[in-house]
C-alpha cells in the first residue's frame, strides 16, 4: 500500500506542476501548440530528449541484452552520445534556419513537395505501427507485475493487463492531445529528475548487495567472477559483433537522434540554436552514464539471480527492482517508470498529430486552414489514434515474433529516410529524383533480404550447399552503400544545375554555442575512454 501511496503522490505533483506552467500558454496555434511557442530552454530540450528516448522497453531490453551477453549491449547507449553529437553540430544549425515545425517539411524545401507526403505517410505509418502499440504494452507489463495489480484488483492477468493499457492510453492522450508539446516537456524534465535519482540507486544498491553490504567489494567480485561480462568487444558470434557498431548500429543512431521525427522536435521547439545544442550536448553527456544505470543493472542480475531470471533476461530489471528497492522508493521509481512510459507514447502521439496536421491535412487536404483550425485537426488525429493504439496494444498478446515482425517493419524504412534527410543537408545539387530512385531500390533491397532471403545467402559448392548469414545490422549498413550509390550516379550523371540555397528564415537566433565543438570533442574521447577501460577490466 505503501508503495501505490508513494507512486499516486509523485504522479499527481508531476501532473499538477505541468499544468501550472502551461495554463496561460497560446495553444491555439501550431507553432504554440507543436512547438511550444519555440520556448524551450536547453534543460527542458534536454530532459524532454532524454525521457522521450526511455520507455520501459530500454529497460527491460537493455538489461535484458545486458544480462544475457554483457556489457556490450552499451553500444545502444553510447552510441546515441556520438549521433548527438552529429545533431548539435551539423543537422540542428539546418534545421533551425529554416524554422520548420517537421522533418518532412525540410524534404519539401530541400527537393518538393511530394517528397514531403511520402516521407510523412511513412514516418506516421512506422510510428503508429511498431512504436506506440508496443510502448503502450511493454509500459503495462511493467506496471502491472510491479504492483501485482491481478491481486489487487481480483482479476484475471490478462485483464489487468488490458485495464492497465487503457489507463496509461487515456493519461498520455490527455497529456499529448489538451496541452500541447510543452505540457510534455516539463512533465519529461521532472520525471526525468525523479528516474535519474531512482534509477541511479539500481546499479549502487545493485553492487551493494553483491559486495554483501561494500559496494567496492561487489565491483571487485563483479571484475573477479566473471570478467568477460563486462567486455564491451562482442564477438562474431555475439548478438552485437563489434563490426555491426561501425555499420547498422551508427546508421540508426543517426536516424533516431537526427531524423526522427518524435525525438528532434523537442530541439525544434528550442528558444535559440545555442538553447537547443546546450540541450542536445546535455543529453549526450547524460547518455555517457547509461551503461552505468541501463547497462550495469543487467550483469549484477545475472551474478545476483542467474537461477530465478529467464535465459533470454526479459524479468532482470524488474527483480532488481523488486529485490532492492524498499516500499517507499518502490512506489516512487514505479512514478518515474510511469512517466517515462508516458513520455515515449504522449511525445510519439504528439508527433503524429503534428505530421498529419501541417505535412498532410495542411500540406495537401486544405492548404488554406488556419492555425487554429490545424490545431483543432491535430487533436482530433491524436484521440482518434490513441483510441485505436489502446485497441491494438491489448491485441498484442503474445508476442516477441509479432514484436520483432513490426521492427523489421519499422526498420525496412529508417536507413532510407535517414539517407535522404542527410543528403538534403549536405549536398547541394542531388535532385529530386536521385533520392526517389534511392528510397525505392533502398526499401526493395531490406525488405528482400529481411523478409524473402531472411539475411542469409546460399550457393552450391562441390561439397553441398552453403548457407553465409549476415547480421540484420550488416544489411542495413549495406543498405546505406547501394543508396549512396544510386544517389551518386544521379548526381554525376544529372546534377542541379545551379546549387541549392538554403534559405534563412530567421524565426529564432541561430548564433551557434560557441563550446558545441569542444564539448562535442569532449563527449567523443569519453565514449572511447569508456570502451578502453572496460576492455582492459575485462581482460
Amino acid at each position: 500500500m505503501l508503495a501505490i501511496t508513494s507512486f499516486l503522490f509523485f504522479t499527481a505533483l508531476v501532473a499538477y506542476i505541468s499544468w501550472w506552467y502551461t495554463r496561460h500558454d497560446a495553444l491555439d496555434t501550431s507553432t504554440g501548440y507543436y512547438l511550444a511557442g519555440r520556448s524551450l530552454t536547453w534543460v527542458v530540450v534536454g530532459g524532454s530528449l532524454l525521457l522521450t528516448n526511455l520507455s520501459t522497453e530500454q529497460l527491460v531490453g537493455l538489461n535484458g541484452g545486458a544480462f544475457k551477453d554483457g556489457m556490450e549491449t552499451m553500444a545502444w547507449e553510447l552510441g546515441a552520445a556520438v549521433a548527438m553529437v552529429v545533431m548539435a553540430i551539423v543537422c540542428l544549425p539546418i534545421y533551425l534556419r529554416c524554422g520548420i515545425t517537421t522533418i518532412p517539411e525540410f524534404l519539401e524545401r530541400r527537393y518538393n513537395k511530394p517528397t514531403r507526403g511520402l516521407v510523412s505517410l511513412i514516418i506516421l505509418t512506422a510510428v503508429s505501427i511498431s512504436v506506440l502499440p508496443f510502448v503502450l504494452y511493454s509500459g503495462a507489463l511493467f506496471m502491472r507485475d510491479v504492483f501485482e495489480l491481478p491481486r489487487i484488483l481480483h482479476v484475471s492477468n490478462e485483464l489487468a493487463l488490458w485495464i492497465t493499457v487503457a489507463a496509461i492510453g487515456i493519461v498520455g492522450g490527455i497529456y499529448a492531445i489538451f496541452g500541447g508539446l510543452r505540457a510534455v516537456a516539463i512533465s519529461d524534465t521532472l520525471n526525468g529528475v525523479g528516474l535519474l535519482v531512482a534509477g541511479l540507486l539500481i546499479p549502487i544498491l545493485g553492487l551493494r548487495a553483491l559486495g554483501e553490504g561494500d559496494i567496492w567489494a561487489g565491483v571487485t567480485r563483479l571484475q573477479q567472477d566473471d570478467p568477460s561480462r563486462l567486455n564491451p568487444i562482442g564477438d562474431a558470434s555475439s548478438s552485437l559483433p563489434v563490426g555491426t557498431l561501425f555499420t547498422g548500429v551508427a546508421l540508426l543512431h543517426l536516424y533516431y537522434w537526427c531524423t526522427n521525427q518524435f525525438i528532434v522536435q523537442r530541439a525544434f521547439a528550442s528558444q535559440s540554436l545555442q538553447q537547443g545544442q546546450k540541450g542536445v550536448m546535455f543529453a549526450a553527456v547524460m547518455k555517457l552514464l547509461g551503461p552505468f544505470y541501463l547497462i550495469l543493472p543487467g550483469v549484477i542480475a545475472y551474478h545476483l539471480f542467474r537461477d530465478q531470471i529467464d535465459p533470454e533476461g526479459n524479468s532482470a530489471y524488474g527483480t532488481l527492482v523488486r529485490q532492492l528497492l524498499p516500499k517507499p522508493l518502490l512506489g516512487f521509481f514505479a512514478a518515474a517508470i510511469f512517466g517515462a512510459i508516458l513520455s515515449s507514447f504522449n511525445s510519439a502521439l504528439n508527433s503524429c498529430a503534428t505530421l498529419f496536421s501541417v505535412d498532410l491535412y495542411k500540406g495537401f487536404m486544405r492548404p488554406q486552414a488556419t492555425d487554429h483550425e490545424m490545431v483543432r485537426v491535430g487533436k482530433l488525429f491524436g484521440t482518434v489514434l490513441a483510441i485505436g493504439v489502446i485497441i491494438g496494444a491489448c491485441m498484442i498478446t503474445s508476442g516477441e515474433a509479432l514484436f520483432q515482425q513490426m521492427k523489421s517493419i519499422a526498420a525496412t524504412f529508417d536507413i532510407p529516410v535517414m539517407v535522404i534527410v542527410f543528403v538534403g543537408i549536405l549536398s547541394k545539387r542531388t535532385r529530386p529524383g536521385a533520392v526517389w530512385a534511392a528510397l525505392l531500390v533502398g526499401v526493395l533491397f531490406y525488405a528482400t533480404i529481411t523478409f524473402g532471403f531472411e539475411n542469409k545467402l546460399t550457393w552450391n559448392t562441390a561439397t553441398g550447399p552453403q548457407v553465409y548469414e549476415i547480421h540484420w545490422l550488416h544489411v542495413a549498413g549495406l543498405n546505406f552503400l547501394l543508396m549512396m550509390s544510386v544517389i551518386g550516379a544521379f548526381r554525376v550523371i544529372a546534377p542541379l544545375p545551379t546549387p541549392f540555397v538554403l534559405e534563412d528564415t530567421n524565426q529564432v537566433d541561430t548564433t551557434p554555442w560557441p563550446l558545441a565543438r569542444p564539448l562535442g570533442a569532449f563527449v567523443l574521447c569519453s565514449v572511447a575512454a569508456i570502451y578502453a577501460l572496460l576492455w582492459m577490466a575485462a581482460r
